[in-house]
This record gives C-alpha cells, sequence and structure tokens, in this order.
C-alpha cells in the first residue's frame, strides 16, 4: 500500500474540517479505559468503518461455531445466484447423523437418519440451534463432502477479502485448520448484513420448531435484551472458550462486535452487552465532508489526466468519542495501492480514508473516484515511464 501525497497533507485538513462542524475532538479518559475479560474483542462501526475497540483482533483463534457463518455465507450466495431454492431437499447422511446429529453428542437439530429436509428448515436449524448435522448435509449436498466445502470455504473466504481466515469443516467443531481471527469474524458479519439482507432476518428469529416434536430456541443471548442486538451467532468449544459475533442498531448506528475466548455462558452475555452499550453510548458520528466535496486527489499512472478526485458516498463521516476537547490531534491519511491505472470510471472505490489519533479509534471511510479517467496517449505514458525509472515510483 501507498500514502497519497495528498492524503499525507490531509492530516490538518481533516482536524480543520471536524472542528469547522462543531465537533469535540479528544478522548476522554473513561472512553479510554474500557477493559474486557475476553481473550479476542472487537467493536466495529459498520456505516464509517471506524474500529472502537480491539484485543487480540488479528491472532488467530479457533472460532467454535462462530465459524458457521462463512458455512450460512456460501449458502447465501448459491441462493441469491439461484444456484439454490428454499426448498431444495438435502440428505442426511448417516455421517451427518453420527458426527453432527443426535447421537454425536454435540450440537444438533435431530434431522432423521436418511432422512431429506428442506434447506429452508436447515437453515433455521444452524443459525436458530447451531446443528452440525445441518451444517454437514449441506455440505455434502453441495461439494460432496466436508473436505471439499471446506475448501469451497476457504475460497469464498479470500473473496469476500478474508486473508487469514482458513476452514476445515462447516461446523466449527474442533479441527487444525478451523481458524479465523476476531476482525475476520466481524467483516464476515457486516459482509452477510449488507450481501443478503433477504436472508439476514434469520439471525433474530427466536424459536424454531422442527418436526412438531423439537422446539429451538435461538442460543444468541443478546437477543432478549432488547438492546437492539438482531443477530448473529454463539460458539463454544473447550479449545475456543466461549464466543459470540453479535449485531444490533441503537439510535440509527449499527455496531458488529466479536468476543472470543471467555470462561461462562454468563461471562459471554454480559461483556458482549458491556462492549456493545460502550460503543452505542460513548461515540457519535461526525461529518467531515460535504457530499461530492472532495477529499484528496489520487496520482495516475498513464492516464488521460495525472490525478483523480477522491470523494466520498454521500457526505464523509467518521465516528468519534462523544466526550471529547478540542486538543486532540487526529491524523489523516489517503490510502490506496498506486498510482492507479486507467480506465478508471466515476464511482469506482479506489481509496480509503484512514482516521486515527482519537484513543482505540480508527475510521476507515472508502473513497471514490469523482471522474472518469481514460488511458492516456503515447506522450503521456512516456513521462510516467520515465518518472517510474527515475524514482522507482510503481511498485
Amino acid at each position: 500500500m501507498m500514502l497519497g501525497m495528498a492524503g499525507m497533507l490531509l492530516r490538518g485538513l481533516v482536524l480543520g474540517a471536524a472542528l469547522a462542524a462543531g465537533a469535540a475532538l479528544s478522548l476522554g479518559p473513561a472512553q479510554a479505559a474500557f477493559k474486557t475479560k475476553a481473550e479476542f474483542a472487537i467493536l466495529m462501526d459498520v456505516s464509517t468503518g471506524a474500529i472502537l475497540f480491539e484485543k487480540n483482533a488479528d491472532e488467530l483463534m479457533a472460532p467454535a461455531s462462530m465459524s458457521k457463518l462463512m458455512t450460512l455465507a456460501v449458502v447465501f450466495k448459491a441462493l441469491k445466484e439461484g444456484q439454490l431454492k428454499p426448498d431444495d431437499d438435502f440428505f442426511i447422511s448417516e455421517h451427518a447423523w453420527r458426527t453432527g446429529g443426535g447421537v454425536s453428542g454435540t450440537s444438533s437439530m435431530f434431522a432423521k437418519l436418511n432422512s431429506r429436509v428442506r434447506l429452508s428448515e436447515l437453515l433455521q436449524g444452524i443459525i436458530v440451534q447451531s446443528g452440525n448435522d445441518a451444517c454437514i448435509a449441506i455440505a455434502e449436498g453441495m461439494s460432496g463432502s466436508e473436505d471439499a466445502f471446506a475448501r469451497l470455504m476457504t475460497a469464498e473466504a479470500r473473496r469476500i477479502g478474508l486473508k487469514r481466515s482458513t476452514f476445515g469443516n462447516p461446523t466449527g467443531l474442533p479441527h487444525p485448520d478451523q481458524l479465523m481471527t476476531a476482525r475476520e469474524l466481524a467483516l464476515l458479519a457486516i459482509h452477510l448484513i449488507k450481501d443478503f439482507p433477504a436472508y439476514y432476518r434469520y439471525f433474530s428469529q427466536r424459536k424454531f420448531f422442527y418436526k412438531k416434536r423439537y422446539r429451538f430456541f435461538n442460543r444468541n443471548p443478546l437477543l432478549s435484551l432488547k438492546i437492539g442486538i438482531d443477530g448473529l451467532k454463539t460458539g463454544y468449544t473447550k479449545e475456543s472458550g466461549y464466543g459470540i459475533v453479535a449485531s444490533g442498531i441503537q439510535r440509527g448506528r449499527r455496531l458488529v462486535l466479536v468476543v472470543n475466548g471467555l470462561k461462562t455462558k454468563r461471562e459471554r452475555k454480559s461483556e458482549a452487552r458491556r462492549l456493545f452499550e460502550w460503543g452505542i453510548k460513548g461515540f457519535k458520528e461526525f461529518k467531515l465532508y460535504d457530499a461530492d466535496e472532495v477529499v484528496a486527489s489520487a496520482r495516475v499512472w498513464g492516464g488521460s489526466r495525472y490525478f483523480v478526485p477522491l470523494v466520498g458516498n454521500g457526505a464523509v463521516r467518521v465516528l468519534l468519542p462523544r466526550f471529547a476537547t478540542s486538543k486532540t490531534k487526529l491524523k489523516g491519511a489517503v490510502v490506496y495501492r498506486g498510482p492507479l491505472k486507467p480506465p478508471i470510471r466515476r464511482g469506482d472505490q479506489v481509496a480509503v480514508l484512514r482516521i486515527t489519533g482519537a484513543g482505540d479509534t480508527a475510521s476507515n471511510v472508502p473513497l471514490y473516484a469523482g471522474e472518469d479517467v481514460e488511458e492516456g496517449g503515447i506522450v503521456t505514458k512516456g513521462f510516467d515511464s520515465l518518472v517510474h525509472l527515475a524514482f522507482s515510483w510503481i511498485p
């Protein structure tokens, strides 16, 4: 990655813009002092991309059943693209029954051996009951085996930008290849929320009655607290401890949190609630730039123009501590992989505005090309090549 020259100059501009908007910009002592018993944790604001809190967020860990979110991401994608339908049925093999069914002693939706179950029921069995038999049945039905489906999960993780997560099965049961970070679990949750709104509603489903015999109640303990939580998934194994990926809306803001490595269910519930409510109460959005206002410019190689203006998708907003003074120095930088190469179309996301300096908070705001840039002529390309030879400009 490289910092655009305009990004280096943005530090003073960002602070000035925030002050002009009447923002209070320093971190109070109480905001900096948040502590959690969780071994791994992260709290993110969905609209601004701000990281409000993190602890060991980039360390690989056993995600347990929280990794079922990747199983669901693969299935939701297939549904969205028409490769699957909710009424499709899947076979409950002996392997699915023994490894994840009632006889396994693990979380199960108790699907009958050699039966066929509709996909819509299997999805509810995964989301509400964390059914391992449901996960294995889907994996075998889509890919032929757990191993093949796990490879599909890893490939899908890379496609959506998760660079470190690996999967050995669709269930989250102990496996040496079942590894994720708290940050990538949070990014996965955001992917599900944004890309699959039609299916995200399943995560707030409180109960699921299966075959009139089994009554399952959602394992997410935050759904009943009336604090705005509407998803996503709990997890537990002896190796991982107790964890949860959760998301909710309060005061018009959606947050996503991950905690893992806790000792008890009670700790999981209380630590997740504390983190969510701290994020809601302690931070506020501030507008830095109006819609279509140029934030900075990025260098273009071999284009019809040397620079492309960068703008936000509407007004550029960042999340900052609510209780602050004007003494804090924010730092702003435009980050992009560059120089950019044409053709570039207006509206293409080409950079990120990164704001840091307010305690543990870091906001990453996507920036977009404000104009089209076509390929340049021979003279332009020749000049840029000379710059490259002289200054080793292009990575």
